[in-house]
């Protein structure tokens, strides 16, 4: 059995040393075979890699895939796992509406609906996105999560603009050194300039949603940490003669 170490794993799979580290931390990877202080790594490491890319690049979180695989390894079925419909090419039915408890007329159902989050079913405000409303509609405490919604949204809707204008120029960039200062490809390059939007749109997106699970790991990590170590001291004086 062919076995790598951690860079060669890294050449092959086209995915970084850091980023290879994540997954294994998140449980997206297998453990490697550890002979000492040496990791050795597998085909199936490989093959685990490559689809791991393959589902982020079509729009799956971290979240998603570990759930994914570790039903996988359980020997669940596919169509489950994957949350698909039967029949699988059946009518497509859209997810169940969830109205928020929350003046219709007011501020937040303002911003809600500024920022496409949600839209008015029936006079209600209703979330239109399915992850968002799944979470909103299992809590009976609506008001703190449509709070940190709001709070989200109105923190990186600039900053989003600025990031995806700033992929855009890149993009251009591109374009300029590859076509010229027109930017415009021969009609034989259509099918090149169709895949450097993609990619590029691909990776802004990765970017931001590695970079912001890494942020939040780290913030939620530690408030966690501090709340526990309150509630183990449970308000009394901290000392080693206690």
């Amino acid at each position: 059995m062919t076995e790598y170490r951690l860079d060669e794993l890294a050449v092959l799979s086209g995915i970084s040393v850091r980023n290879i580290r994540a997954y294994r931390e998140r449980g997206l990877l297998d453990p490697p075979r550890r002979e000492g202080r040496s990791a050795y790594y597998g085909d199936c490491h490989l093959s685990q890699l490559r689809t791991i890319n393959e589902l982020l690049r079509k729009g799956f979180t971290s979240a998603h895939i570990a759930e994914f695989l570790a039903s996988a390894r359980q020997g669940g079925d596919v169509g489950v796992i994957l949350g698909l419909q039967q029949p699988v090419f059946g009518p497509s039915r859209r997810p169940a509406a969830v109205p928020v408890d929350i003046d219709a007329d007011g501020d937040e159902a303002e911003r809600l609906l500024r920022y496409g989050l949600a839209e008015m079913v029936d006079g209600r405000v209703t979330l239109v996105n399915p992850q968002i409303a799944e979470v909103v509609a299992a809590t009976t405490e609506q008001a703190p999560y449509v709070e940190t919604i709001l709070r989200v949204a109105d923190g990186i809707a600039d900053l989003l603009d600025e990031l995806a204008k700033s992929v855009a120029d890149s993009l251009e960039t591109s374009l300029f050194v590859r076509f010229g200062e027109n930017k415009v490809p021969p009609p034989d390059h259509e099918d090149e300039l169709r895949r450097l939007s993609t990619d590029y749109r691909a990776l802004g997106r990765r970017v931001v949603v590695d970079q912001l699970e890494d942020a939040l790991h780290r913030h939620l990590v530690a408030v966690a940490s501090d709340d526990a170590t309150d509630g183990m001291r449970g308000g009394q004086p901290h000392s080693e003669d206690c």
